[in-house]
């Protein structure tokens, strides 16, 4: 009767063991996952402030329907933290990317924290997730993922 108990103890013990593993892996995928989302809301947020600079008369500070000379100094309303150069910004969710800027739209890179490490602009891709860069295609009247 002993060696069945001790038999059984370590099989519990092991298949605690695999169900702890597993609910780490699954996790931290979900905790990825919730950050490349939480990077996406603010590309979203950054896109809208952009169009609401776009659509905006020079004399009050807007674009006057020109994307041109757009960089995170000229958009308001949007939580992030300006990088070495104005076009550069970052967040706890993540760092952004504005380029390719012309008359009629420009392209925002997205960098999720999950991926880069450090503080500030991003850095090296260091983690296991999914998305290591979001890009969008900004336009007056629209957003288009690449």
């Amino acid at each position: 009767m002993g060696q069945q108990q001790l038999l059984l103890i370590i099989l519990v013990t092991i298949i605690v063991g695999i169900a702890t593993v597993v609910a780490i892996n699954t996790f931290s995928s979900a905790a990825n996952s919730a950050n490349v989302d939480a990077a996406r809301q603010d590309a979203l947020s950054i896109a809208a402030a952009a169009q609401q600079y776009y659509m905006k008369p020079q004399a009050l500070g807007g674009g006057n329907q020109d994307f041109t000379n757009i960089d995170f100094t000229k958009i308001s309303g949007v939580a992030v933290t300006t990088a070495s150069t104005t076009t550069q910004a970052y967040n706890d969710n993540g760092s952004y990317d504005i380029s390719a800027a012309t008359g009629d739209n420009f392209t925002l890179d997205v960098y999720p924290a999950s991926c880069y490490s450090g503080n500030g602009f991003h850095g090296s891709c260091d983690s296991g997730s999914d998305v290591s860069s979001l890009t969008a295609i900004v336009r007056a009247d629209s957003i288009a993922w690449q």
